[in-house]
Parts: C-alpha cells; structure tokens; sequence
C-alpha cells in the first residue's frame, strides 16, 4: 500500500481528511473494489503460468525462445 493515502479534491473532504489524521481517526486502509475471488483466481494463475507454458513446449522450441533471447540481450543495438 501507499505511504501517504490520496488526498480529497472536495475542500470540504479535505478539511475533515486533514481532522482525522491529526486526531487519529483516519482509516487504516483504504477500501478496496476488487472481488477477493477474483484477487485469488488471478493470483493462482499468475503463480502456474510460466511453469505451465515451459512443461508444454518442446526442448526445440525452447531453445529457439533462449537463442532468440539471448540474441536480444546481448546483440549490438
């Protein structure tokens, strides 16, 4: 999370924004939209993605991804 929450634009807001975290009584963490499930499902297929992609591939074709890699990496611009 962010250090500094964001700030109101509503000068109003912002008055009761600044009251709030000079008495301690600003909200620890701001509330989130996202659907947790939605947070999990992502973060599952995040973690097999990569390890499910290079079980698929042939030892040719991954070393023609390596080659074509390293070529990029270490190639003269």
């Amino acid at each position: 999370m962010a250090k500094n929450p964001k700030r109101p634009r509503d000068t109003n807001q912002l008055a009761k924004f600044i009251v709030d975290v000079a008495t301690g009584n600003a909200p620890a963490e701001p509330e989130s939209n996202k659907n947790p499930a939605a947070v999990a499902l992502g973060k599952l297929g995040g973690a097999k993605g990569g390890k499910a992609r290079a079980a698929a591939l042939t030892p040719a074709k991954r070393q023609a991804i390596a080659k074509k890699a390293a070529a990029k990496r270490w190639g003269k611009p």
